[in-house]
């Protein structure tokens, strides 16, 4: 629990130490002649990770005016939660406390959401509890060529693909656990001649808390839980534009990548080395190629086993690590990988690429495209393949964010566990799902679909989001206890937020989702899992109102299902 006041000042601080690094160094206009970056381009890299750097880019040319705001709150609530299928209900009061804060300025952008709430509950049926959410990203010039960028996650999540699917997470949170996730590094890009240089760093940290599981068949097995990781990446590339030393662009990566997990002492290790070609065949169009040698590989010890040859386990229901016993091999692969796709970009506002290629001994689709209709509009959409853990790819995710967000006082939303859409700029926003499904400990390939796209003008604001993610697990075959090797599961997603503001002191939010979740682990069912939200709020002076209504719905396929309705009325005094 120590985390805890720990993850609280690392987000307060990100408020007024903002940072940014480019993800992969890529991705020019053709006409001025394009450079050999891809959606697979840097070695190591998904689709995600060319997001995050699209993302920085557009930060980065985006003239910022000088801004700084800092808001502290605190708050008082009343829940009410009305079980629809059992006829119950339940009422929680709540206190809460907060800080909303944004920068944004020549050098410095970010934007900090923290909120600490305690609910008091009434009555046997409802338990007290504590709930952490916030979001913070930043990203900070220090010079010309060197960007630092941090960002930091506290939400809740489902904890297990095949049990209760608690979206609005008031009253029942069976199978929910709390997450805390954070990041930081610098990147620099500099120049050599015609050569453009960059290198960057990161460094991420993620923790579990356990959870209280519910909606499984009578008799499946326990999974692993996930406790905790370090991550850390390191990348460097070298790219000369078309006619700069060859008649062709070319670019070489290298980039070495681990994850130390407390759970089992899991270790992912990857180190890659790649090489591109660009050829322009026209003002828009582009051709490339490339060529990469990585080594993957994940390890894990077994956990000590009682004299039957069963797990044991600690008091959070964790397995016991054996320190003395064999490092078994989870995951690995030795070999060269090579893509080849297209690139257009007819104009500023548009850029499309696509690659198709041998990876991970079968075929690996990557693509990456982004629209920007007008100052108001804005579309972009990922394929991605990779092997992951929940804990680089939750790194991943969190850096793909926007550093300007929308934040809603909706306390019944998704928030910051789905889609977080951009108040404003170049990026729509990006999505957590495919991290999020579940927490996973074991290695994974992650193959999928993710969309967002973002609409404001004037008082109104709409973000809307789509995807699908497929996860092929990997762990030792003769691990005691471990059943998820070669089982894949599948998750689809689809969430919209509208926003309505009628003056300067009152408005309107609206958030709609949902979830289906396949697991093909024995005796699994399908999880569905759907529900909507809404919440007025009206400020008078420091004093500020807010109402929220809420309605959810989750089936466990034939086994359990729940009907919820949530209202809550809160008082909120702004510092």
């Amino acid at each position: 629990m120590g985390m805890r006041p720990t993850l609280t000042v690392m987000i307060c601080t990100l408020a007024v130490w903002p940072s940014a690094v480019a993800a992969q160094m890529q991705g020019a206009p053709l006409a001025g002649g394009a450079v050999p970056g891809s959606a697979s381009a840097t070695p190591g890299a998904t689709t995600t990770d060319q997001t995050a750097a699209a993302a920085d880019r557009s930060r980065a040319a985006v003239p910022q005016r000088r801004r700084a705001q800092v808001s502290p709150y605190v708050e008082l609530g009343q829940v009410l939660v009305a079980d629809l299928t059992r006829g119950d209900a339940v009422t929680y009061t709540t206190l809460a406390a907060g800080v909303n804060a944004q920068v944004q300025t020549a050098r410095a952008q970010g934007q900090v959401s923290y909120r600490y709430e305690h609910r008091i509950g009434w009555g046997d049926r409802a338990g007290d509890g504590d709930i952490h959410s916030g979001l913070a990203r930043g990203s900070y010039a220090l010079t010309r060529e060197l960007r630092l960028d941090a960002g930091a996650l506290a939400t809740r999540t489902r904890a297990d693909i095949r049990g209760a699917a608690p979206g609005v997470l008031v009253g029942d949170v069976a199978n929910i656990s709390q997450i805390y996730s954070v990041f930081a590094g610098p990147s620099l890009t500099t120049r050599a001649g015609p050569v453009q240089i960059g290198a960057n760093y990161r460094l991420g940290y993620t923790r579990a808390e356990t959870p209280g599981l519910g909606g499984l068949a009578p008799g499946q097995p326990r999974l692993d839980y996930f406790s905790d990781s370090w991550n850390q990446i390191a990348t460097v590339s070298a790219t000369a534009r078309p006619g700069a030393v060859a008649p062709v662009g070319l670019s070489a990566n290298a980039a070495y990548e681990r994850d130390d997990a407390g759970q089992l002492s899991q270790r992912y290790e990857g180190w890659f080395v790649r090489g591109d070609v660009l050829k322009p065949i026209s003002p828009y169009v582009a051709v490339t190629a490339g060529v990469g040698y990585e080594r993957i590989e994940s390890s894990q010890r077994d956990p000590e086993v009682d004299a039957a040859g069963r797990p044991l386990v600690d008091s959070r229901g964790r397995f016991i690590t054996n320190p003395t016993g064999p490092r078994r091999i989870a995951y690995r692969t030795d070999g060269v990988y090579y893509d080849a796709g297209v690139i257009w970009r007819p104009d500023r506002r548009t850029s499309v690429e696509g690659h198709v290629g041998e990876r991970y001994g079968s075929l690996s689709v990557t693509g990456l495209a982004r629209y920007q209709a007008s100052r108001d509009i804005v579309f972009q959409a990922a394929l991605y393949d990779g092997i992951q853990t929940f804990g680089r790819q939750l790194r991943n995710g969190l850096s793909s964010l926007p550093t300007n967000f929308v934040e809603t006082r909706d306390a019944f939303a998704q928030q910051f566990n789905g889609c977080t859409f951009s108040a404003g700029g170049t990026s729509p926003g990006g999505c957590l799902n495919g991290a999020l499904q579940s927490v996973q400990t074991a290695v994974y390939r992650a193959r999928g679909f993710d969309m967002a796209v973002s609409y404001q003008r004037g008082r109104s604001t709409m973000g809307v989001g789509l995807g699908y993610t497929s996860r092929r697990l990997f762990a030792p075959d003769e691990a005691p206890g471990l059943i998820v090797s070669g089982v894949e599961d599948d998750s689809y997603y689809g969430q919209i937020f509208l926003g309505r503001a009628f003056g300067p002191n009152s408005g309107l939010n609206v958030n709609g989702f949902v979830n289906y979740y396949v697991s093909r682990l024995a005796g699994a069912e399908d999880v569905v899992s759907l529900g909507t939200t809404a919440s007025y709020y009206r400020n008078f002076g420091r004093l500020g109102t807010t109402a929220s209504v809420g309605l959810y719905h989750f089936q466990v396929g034939d086994l359990s299902s729940a009907l919820s309705a949530q209202a809550l009325i809160a008082a909120r005094y702004q510092f």
